[in-house]
C-alpha cells in the first residue's frame, strides 16, 4: 500500500467520525516517524486537519530512570509513563477542548511538557510509537483506543542495520554502538514483533 492509497483508506474510514485516531506502531528503526510525518502531510493536502502524537514524549526522565535502575534500558516498555499516555489519549478521544502533549527532544534526551497542541478542530490524530500494540500489561490497556492500526515490520536484519547506523550517526564508536543496538534496541524490537495485538494493516517497510 503506497502513501496515497493509505491516505485514501484513512480518509474513507474517518468520513463520518468526529475524531479518528490512528495507531502507527512497530519496532525501533522501522520508520514510524517517517511514515507519520509523510502521512500527516498527505492528509493535510487532502484538506483535513491532522496532528501527530508521538509516544516518545512520555519517556520517564533520566533522573527517574536512574533511581529505578533502568537508565541502560531507556526506550524499553518499562521506561514510559504509560498512565499519563493513556490519560492523554482519553482526553484526545473526548475532544472537549485543546490537549497539550509532551514532545521528546532527542538532542537533549528529555521530554518537553506541553510542547504541542492538539486543537479541537483537529479531526485525525496519528499516534506513533513502539508499544501501542504491545500485548503486555499495562500497554494492553490501549486495546480499543484506536480506530485504525498500522504496524511496520521490515524484518530483524533490516532493523539491526538501521539501528547500528543510528548510533554511528550519533557519534558512537563500533563497540558502544553495538552495545546500544544489541543490548537494548534489538531486544525491544523482538519483543514488539513477537507480542502484538491484532492489527488492521501490516507494512513491511516504509
Amino acid at each position: 500500500m503506497n502513501l496515497q492509497s493509505l491516505t485514501d483508506e484513512i480518509l474513507k474510514r474517518a468520513a463520518d467520525a468526529g475524531r479518528f485516531i490512528v495507531a502507527i506502531a512497530g519496532p525501533p528503526g522501522a520508520g514510524k516517524s517517517t511514515l507519520s510525518e509523510a502521512l500527516a502531510a498527505s492528509i493535510a493536502d487532502a484538506g483535513e486537519c491532522v496532528a501527530v502524537l508521538p509516544m516518545d514524549g512520555f519517556h520517564m526522565d533520566n533522573a527517574v530512570l536512574n533511581e529505578k535502575g533502568l537508565i541502560a534500558r531507556k526506550g524499553s516498555p518499562e521506561t514510559f509513563d504509560v498512565r499519563a499516555f493513556v490519560s492523554t489519549l482519553a482526553a484526545v478521544r473526548a475532544n472537549d477542548g485543546e490537549v497539550l502533549v509532551p514532545v521528546f527532544d532527542r538532542s537533549r534526551e528529555l521530554a518537553i511538557a506541553s510542547a504541542r497542541v492538539i486543537a479541537p478542530q483537529t479531526r485525525i490524530i496519528l499516534v506513533e510509537g513502539n508499544y501501542l500494540l504491545l500485548d503486555e500489561a499495562p500497554w494492553n490497556g490501549l486495546a480499543g483506543a484506536f480506530d485504525y492500526s498500522i504496524f511496520i515490520d521490515p524484518g530483524i536484519d533490516v532493523l539491526e542495520r538501521r539501528l547500528l547506523e543510528r548510533w554511528y550517526d550519533h557519534g558512537y564508536g563500533d563497540e558502544p554502538a553495538r552495545e546500544k543496538a544489541f543490548g537494548n534496541d534489538i531486544p525491544n524490537a523482538r519483543r514488539v514483533i513477537g507480542s502484538r495485538r491484532p492489527v488492521d494493516l501490516v507494512i513491511r517497510d516504509f
